[in-house]
């Protein structure tokens, strides 16, 4: 997979793009992943990118210019899934992140403070908005972007299990997980994770995955594919009972 990324501030990708995860799945040709300057496509002599907003108001708003002849500088950007951060746009989600990973291309336009020129809707697919706040521009909600469509590649994380166990990928939030040592200032490492029975150890991890999900964000039961045994497990959730 190709990842582009058109923004002002290449050096706020240096880390993380050579950190954990994401520097593996680059290292094992998993992904690909570009960061352009679409200051260096400015037609002006001084290299600005922005300009006074027609009709008045504060702050300046960034050309469309720029930005287009950098997207249009990449391969094959036609055929991409070419995508802006903005606080209008589609709310991002793990459903989202999955529709992205299946695309062999993704350019992703970073959004920017007092806005971009209008026009610039017209050169991409979608805008896309990571969440209700004010950030200074799209250069973060990017990197989580690719965080997460990174990590459901195919052999990203090295174990197919380790992405399904994770929160938000059946519509839950995670199981409670714990390792060595068994007991920590006198908290102990629930028994059923110690004894042995898998079948015990995958109802335990369920029936937690569903009171995680009820007390801290019921608003994802609604949409969640529950089965039988679950609705079964609620019920002794909402009724303050254990497993």
């Amino acid at each position: 997979m190709r990842i582009d990324v058109l923004t002002l501030f290449p050096e706020m990708f240096t880390g993380i793009l050579q950190s954990s995860i994401i520097k593996r799945a680059l290292e094992k040709g998993v992904a690909e992943v570009y960061v352009h300057d679409y200051r260096e496509y400015s037609s002006k002599k001084n290299k600005r990118v922005d300009d006074y907003s027609y009709g008045g108001g504060a702050g300046m708003i960034i050309e469309v210019q720029p930005i287009i002849d950098c997207l249009k500088a990449i391969p094959d950007y036609q055929s991409a899934k070419k995508i802006i951060t903005l606080p209008a746009g589609r709310k991002y989600e793990q459903d989202v992140a999955c529709e992205y990973s299946k695309f062999e291309h993704v350019i992703i336009i970073c959004g920017h403070y007092e806005g971009i020129d209008y026009r610039i809707l017209d050169y991409v697919d979608e805008a896309v908005s990571i969440g209700d706040y004010i950030l200074t521009g799209g250069e973060i909600a990017s990197l989580a972007m690719i965080d997460s469509i990174i990590r459901l590649l195919p052999e990203a994380l090295g174990n197919k299990e380790s992405s399904e166990q994770e929160s938000f990928s059946d519509g839950l939030l995670e199981f409670p997980q714990y390792t060595r040592p068994e007991e920590y200032d006198g908290k102990r490492v629930p028994e059923v994770l110690l004894s042995g029975n898998h079948e015990n150890i995958r109802k335990w991890r369920r029936f937690q995955s569903l009171k995680e999900t009820y007390l801290k964000r019921p608003d994802l039961l609604k949409s969640a594919a529950l089965t039988k045994e679950d609705e079964g497990f609620l019920i002794k959730i909402k009724a303050g009972e254990e497993l």
